[in-house]
């Protein structure tokens, strides 16, 4: 990144009221390879070739053109930050930390205008879904969660004493806000009173936030939609005008629960949580037994840098032994996190785990109450993989909050990589 091009990314922070963000700025596009650097190398800023946009595209086209009006909208640094190379040491650098910059590719959302961040809303909207009960409103609630995480953490550092919160809801339903619209993404800024900042060097809020195009937006060859933050990484595999994969994919949060000033009640894991508890709660007492782990869990099993790990011998209850009942509720649990992609991505994929369903496993760790530290329950089929954990607050250390992983033993970044 340039120093003129640095200057301009910490006067922007600056001015959102982001204090110190100059200080933690990371350079964006340190340490990872850059794919197509001839389209811009040796361009002047702003002078960057326009790509293609076709405003009439569906399915697959309609996600590379809105990644191509988002590149639009950037300068040649910005682009040579956001547009990188599809391989494996990009394509697996995620994390569930608010670690910003250090940990994963792309472009920030804290560095981008206001109409850019408009353009990499559009790109968000297509490839996950902009309707009720869609990946999209998930992602916005995770944003917002993460404000609200740097505004709590700021006032615990401000005042040197534990953080006092308002008592949160686990069992509460998320708001979907179907009215929502381009201005109701964050802004790249924590709200009014937050740094932005966190412990240990750490960053929460939604400015620290990265999008990143890995390999060419197109309807041929292979090319992933890599963007996250802290408590969520979403990896979207594109091969030949296809999803070839939609994981792996990590959402957590921080408070699980909260109310915004205009009254809207948010849970953006509510329903990841409650299509669990009707399904634990519908296993007997011999079935539970059967179900029963032996290990603990402080954590998922197969968070970040632990891709290919999957266990050799499957645990728990097989979904074969259930009635059919259950086993509806089975592929109910599974729907939310396969439901965070496009419409048609997720029927396939249901309809793969409903066949595969007979050979799939149920498991539980701790308790089933998903509401103490180390209640874990596990889905495990000879695809689908979901995990979800309880674990005590960092921030809100008198609450617990959720981290929770969807893989796919055959489809994480589209089969593309070998991890054995």
């Amino acid at each position: 990144m340039s120093k003129e091009r640095t200057r301009q990314v910490r006067a922007r922070r600056t001015r959102r009221g982001v204090v110190g963000a100059a200080a933690a700025l990371v350079l964006v596009g340190g340490g990872f390879a850059i794919a197509n650097a001839s389209t811009v190398t040796g361009e002047t800023q702003n002078s960057v070739a326009k790509r293609p946009v076709d405003k009439n595209a569906k399915g697959v086209a309609a996600v590379v053109s809105a990644a191509n009006a988002f590149l639009n909208t950037l300068d040649s640094d910005q682009q040579t930050s956001t547009l990188l190379d599809f391989s494996q040491a990009n394509a697996t650098a995620w994390s569930n930390l608010p670690c910003g910059g250090s940990c994963r590719p792309g472009i920030d959302f804290g560095s981008l205008t206001d109409d850019q961040l408009a353009a990499a809303e559009s790109v968000l909207k297509v490839a996950l879904g902009s309707g009720k009960e869609t990946g999209y409103q998930h992602v916005l609630q995770t944003l917002k969660a993460d404000d609200v995480l740097a505004s709590a953490e700021a006032t615990s550092s401000a005042s040197g004493a534990p953080t006092d919160v308002p008592s949160a809801d686990p069992s509460a339903s998320a708001s979907t806000d179907p009215s929502a619209t381009a201005t109701d993404l964050p802004t790249g800024t924590p709200p009014s009173g937050g740094t932005g900042g966190g412990a240990g060097g750490f960053s929460y809020g939604s400015g620290y936030y990265y999008m990143a195009f890995l390999g060419t937006p197109s309807k041929t060859g292979t090319w992933q939609l890599h963007f996250g933050g802290h408590h969520l990484a979403v990896n979207i595999t594109y091969k030949d005008g296809k999803v070839s994969g939609a994981s792996p994919f990590f959402t957590g949060v921080e408070p699980t629960s909260w109310t915004a000033d205009d009254g809207t009640t948010y849970a953006p894991l509510a329903k990841f949580r409650n299509g669990l508890l009707k399904l634990t709660g519908s296993l007997s007492t011999e079935q539970l037994a059967k179900a029963k782990l032996s290990e603990s869990f402080s954590d998922v099993l197969l968070g970040p840098g632990k891709d290919g790990d999957f266990p050799e011998t499957k645990e728990g209850i097989k979904v074969s032994e259930l009635s059919e009942k259950q086993q509806k509720l089975v592929l109910a649990a599974i729907h939310p996190w396969v439901a965070d992609v496009d419409d048609a991505t997720a029927r396939q994929l249901m309809k793969t785990y409903a066949k595969e369903l007979d050979q799939t496993y149920v498991s539980y760790s701790g308790g089933t109450g998903l509401d103490t530290q180390g209640d874990y329950v596990r889905i495990d089929g000879p695809s689908v993989w979901v995990e979800f954990v309880c674990q005590n607050g960092v921030v809100y250390q008198n609450q617990i909050h959720y981290h929770t992983v969807y893989r796919d033993h055959t489809r994480d970044y589209g089969n593309e990589f070998s991890f054995s």
